[in-house]
């Protein structure tokens, strides 16, 4: 399992698309940096830059970029048949590409989200968000890992689920929010850092049950569908 880490993390940090992770989690940082300066109420800036940039852009974008990558590239490129003949279970092919989608996207967004929150508020307002979007990590980098086996556009089909369902719908249909991992983890940071700069309908005990269930669905559902995938690179 090492071996399979060890050249996931090779390949996606000698791709141009890692550089696509830099951008927003800088903005973010800037952004903080700037309102803090001005003197901006925190009250005026935080909910902007921690929700809606931070947990609502940043973290779901880095997660589809990296999520997407670690088997879509190969799929894309056709390296993936060496990865299919090779004598390793499913399983062990599957679970170290997810930990390494986990560890880039928690790592990425972790860290400027502490700052931002630690700008905004206090210590541990930055530690309640990075810990709750590291937890968001695994959620999303678990459906973003599938999608990449179930269509030939999961990026197309991770900002659909992004910008439409999470973006849209969460905002206007409250309902919605439960199947949103964005407000699971807004409800974990705010459990983790009470704050009125954070909110949202879904309670803590759904937010919790529903991240294991997200992360723990589609991770066998990307077993699964790896073990159905032909050499030619299709489904059977």
């Amino acid at each position: 399992m090492s071996t399979v880490s060890w050249i996931t993390a090779r390949g996606l940090f000698g791709r141009r698309r890692f550089l696509l992770l830099l951008p927003l989690p800088v903005l973010l940082v800037v952004l903080a940096v700037l309102s803090r300066g001005l003197g901006v109420a925190p009250s005026s800036w935080g909910p902007p830059v921690l929700v809606g940039l931070g947990l609502a852009v940043v973290l779901p974008v880095v997660a589809l970029i990296v999520g997407t990558g670690v088997l879509g590239a190969e799929i894309d490129d056709g390296t993936v048949v060496h990865v299919l003949t090779t004598p390793l279970p499913r399983w062990q092919i599957v679970l170290p590409k997810l930990a390494v989608a986990v560890a880039v996207t928690a790592a990425t967004v972790a860290v400027p989200l502490f700052a931002a929150g630690l700008l905004a508020d206090s210590v541990r307002l930055g530690l309640a968000l990075a810990v709750a979007a590291s937890v968001g990590a695994l959620a999303y980098s678990a459906l973003f890992v599938a999608a990449s086996l179930l269509t030939r556009r999961p990026v197309l089909l991770g900002l659909v689920y992004v910008l439409i369902w999470e973006g849209l719908l969460g905002n206007v249909v409250t309902g919605t929010r439960v199947l949103s991992i964005q407000h699971y983890v807004i409800a974990l940071a705010d459990r983790l850092a009470p704050t009125d700069l954070l909110s949202t309908t879904v309670s803590v005990p759904v937010a919790a049950v529903m991240i294991v269930l997200v992360s723990i669905g589609f991770t066998l559902l990307s077993i699964n569908r790896l073990r159905v995938f032909s050499v030619a690179g299709e489904t059977s």
